[in-house]
């Protein structure tokens, strides 16, 4: 098999020759859009392997939820985009016989061996940047294609998967198949390459798209999804709404490159427009960045490029209006599922309400029922947003030496402080030179915490995944994550004593 990263190659089958040999399978999965785009990767690949499988999702990981896992008559399970931290109680559960753990993850692991272990942290590829939950799976589904297709009849099905027999179907949605049109390259179903194109919303939801880009292994799972045609790539706006938002809300809601008089300016934006000289209306309503020919696109560029410069933004900043687009080519042009950024928002507007069920369905094809839901609960995870950034904005931060934090409490649900935190650093009274830490009611008991950083500060030697482990385990709770973004619970009442420990271990790596 020439799979897409070839250090985790020999991983990556043993695992699919366990997959393989199993009866049935548990498949286990975060329930953000990089977990979302993971489940969807395996259960697709399952499917076309013909193993039966069910799905559960679980927010957190813990004790718990893996003693209800194992506690299942499943004998196998597939963890995906979660395992490898929680190895330590997973390989107890193993060590008695509960089940057989495959795991393609992409976090710390924990200090324990397991034989199905796929992660790119024990090949020198860091997790955090150069591949993804989804891309581990993704790598995972490519070994899966090869190995079932060796270990079963070469039988084809019209649409490129293998054909089995009924009673090895999967009670997962069925995907729509992503039949390949644009590159002539008619196995890429066959093979699972038409699922980079998942991977890659995988990781751009999980922030790795670091410099405007993706990088090392995930660029190799981009240019796989190239080549299979679900995927086009180019140099466009760095902007977020290309695909839904009219221009005029496309600028104005522009704020992570703010050019003044047109961020954060409905007026403002609406007289830069006005003032160019080409059609962007139809029919009494404002064009989308999508709908524009390539010149009327380079025309406006061009002008917030000089707006920009006229206004004294700094070349660093200006630079960042440019970015790589990451297209899924078989999408209709004007859906959020078009662009990989703002489908792994809709996913994780599903994921952060309890609602994971929808976004799979989403991922997996359903673009009726389970589209029309994901995009209502996306309007409803905006307004949250909004009014999260809003609280944040005017109440501060609490300024520790090392660190910034709030007590959202239950004002802003647990499952989306942590992207509130990170959207309203920069904002009046929050520092982007410190991490911020938020704190959020999870129930009469457990306080959720989440940490955002920047990618400046990590090149500096700040790690989160470290800071929320070890800060929250010295008051009784446990976490971990990533070294830009993390996550912990710790108990009720901790939480000053948590920001103590995590204020010092922020000290000590920015030193």
């Amino acid at each position: 098999m020439a799979g897409p990263v070839p250090e985790l190659e020999d991983r990556a089958v043993a695992c699919a020759e366990r997959l393989c040999d199993a009866d049935r399978v548990l498949l286990a999965s975060h329930i953000d859009a990089d977990g979302l785009t993971s489940a969807a990767i395996a259960a697709s690949a399952l499917e076309r392997a013909g193993i039966p499988f069910e799905t559960v999702f679980e927010k957190q990981l813990d004790e718990d939820a893996i003693a209800e896992i194992a506690a299942t008559d499943y004998e196998t399970v597939l963890f995906t985009d979660f395992g490898s931290g929680q190895l330590d109680i997973i390989g107890d559960h193993e060590a008695a016989g509960d089940l057989t753990p495959v795991i393609a993850d992409h976090h710390q692991p924990a200090d324990r061996e397991t034989e199905f272990h796929l992660n790119p942290l024990l090949v020198g590829i860091n997790g955090a940047a150069e591949l993804s939950g989804a891309g581990a799976s993704y790598v995972l589904a490519r070994a899966l294609a090869a190995v079932s297709s060796e270990a079963t009849s070469p039988s084809v099905a019209a649409d490129g998967g293998e054909e089995t027999d009924s009673s090895r179907s999967s009670s997962a949605p069925r995907s729509d198949g992503g039949i390949v049109t644009a590159s002539g390259v008619a196995n890429a179903r066959a093979d699972n390459r038409d699922l980079a194109a998942l991977a890659v919303v995988g990781a751009v939801g999980d922030m790795q798209a670091s410099g405007g880009e993706l990088h090392g292994a995930n660029q190799r799972i981009v240019d796989e999804g190239v080549d299979a045609g679900v995927l086009e790539t180019g140099k466009d706006l760095a902007l977020y709404g290309k695909q839904t938002r009219p221009l005029p809300k496309l600028l104005e809601y522009a704020t992570d490159v703010h050019i003044p008089g047109i961020s954060n300016d409905e007026n403002g934006a609406l007289r830069f427009l006005d003032g160019l000289d080409l059609e962007l209306k139809r029919d009494g309503e404002w064009r989308r960045w999508a709908g524009l020919t390539n010149e009327e696109k380079r025309t406006v560029a061009s002008a917030l490029v000089r707006r920009a410069v006229s206004s004294g933004v700094p070349a660093t900043k200006i630079d960042g209006l440019v970015s790589t687009a990451y297209v899924l080519s078989e999408e209709p042009v004007g859906s959020e599922l078009r662009d990989a950024s703002e489908f792994s928002t809709l996913l994780n507007a599903t994921a952060r309400y309890e609602r994971a069920d929808v976004g799979l369905a989403v991922c997996l094809g359903d673009r009726n029922e389970a589209l029309d839901r994901a995009r209502q609960l996306l309007r409803e995870h905006r307004r949250n947003l909004s009014n999260g950034i809003d609280l944040v904005t005017r109440e501060g931060a609490t300024q520790a030496e090392h660190v910034q934090w709030f007590h959202a409490s239950d004002e802003i649900r647990e499952t989306i402080v942590g992207i509130v935190a990170g959207m309203a650093m920069g904002n009046a009274g929050i520092s982007r030179s410190k991490p911020i830490i938020a704190f959020a009611e999870k129930n009469e008991d457990e306080v959720k915490v989440s940490a955002r950083g920047t990618h400046s500060l990590v090149r500096k030697g700040l790690d989160l995944s470290v800071v929320m482990g070890e800060a929250s385990r010295a008051v009784g709770g446990d976490g971990g994550g990533h070294d830009v973004a993390a996550g912990a619970t710790v108990p009720t009442g901790q939480e000053e004593a948590f920001i103590e420990r995590a204020d010092e271990i922020v000290g000590e790596q920015l030193s």
